[in-house]
């Protein structure tokens, strides 16, 4: 980035390359406040959340909330239904995105996205942890086993049809092995939840 462009062409040309920006990332880079909000009321930028901004022509896909999600809470991981679902285990999107912060880490006050806020003590909280690059964006993910075994060991949260059907699609797409899962469910306690189902699966398959 040149260091005599103007505002507004570091402006555009950040959102370009990150498809998603902070304020506090625009003014990092000598973007002002006033030339964002300048930039919003022309139309020449579009305010997508608290302190989100994107061009109006921004391809945007469908896992571009995570990435919205994820600049505002850097230290939450995408968990549970919505890790599911970014992992094309599951047809059900979830009206909310589903998060994991630590036991004792600040609790996110969203205004958009709106968000599901789960609690995980260790080490359900910092391990399975994958990153994925959304929109610009480097996104904390749980992992397809992690995230199984969360569904199975949580079913106040999460339908156990859901987890089953999560299973499933995990085996049938090759996105895991048995062993993996078997591993992973020993690891974070969801053996005796998963077993039986996983048994009966592979013995049918």
């Amino acid at each position: 980035m040149s260091a005599n462009a103007t505002q507004e062409d570091r402006l555009f040309e950040f959102l370009e390359q990150h498809s998603l920006a902070r304020s506090k990332e625009l003014q990092a880079i000598g973007v002002a406040a006033t030339t964002i909000s300048r930039a919003v009321k022309d139309g020449s930028v579009v305010r997508i959340g608290r302190g989100l901004y994107q061009l109006p022509d921004s391809e945007v896909d469908t896992n571009t909330i995570l990435a919205e999600v994820s600049k505002q809470a850097p230290k939450a991981i995408i968990c549970l239904t919505s890790a599911l679902a970014f992992h094309g285990l599951t047809d059900q999107m979830p009206r909310k995105v589903w998060i994991a912060i630590g036991a004792s880490n600040w609790k996110p006050n969203f205004i958009q996205p709106k968000t599901r806020v789960v609690r995980f003590r260790e080490p359900y909280y910092s391990e399975g942890v994958e990153q994925h690059k959304i929109s610009g964006t480097n996104v904390s993910i749980y992992s397809v086993e992690k995230s199984i075994c969360d569904a199975f060991r949580l079913p106040k949260l999460v339908d156990r049809s859901v987890a089953i059907e999560c299973l499933k699609a995990a085996l049938k797409d090759r996105r895991s092995t048995p062993a993996k899962i078997a591993s992973a469910a020993k690891k974070y306690r969801a053996w005796n939840q998963i077993q039986p189902y996983l048994e009966t699966i592979t013995a049918n398959g």
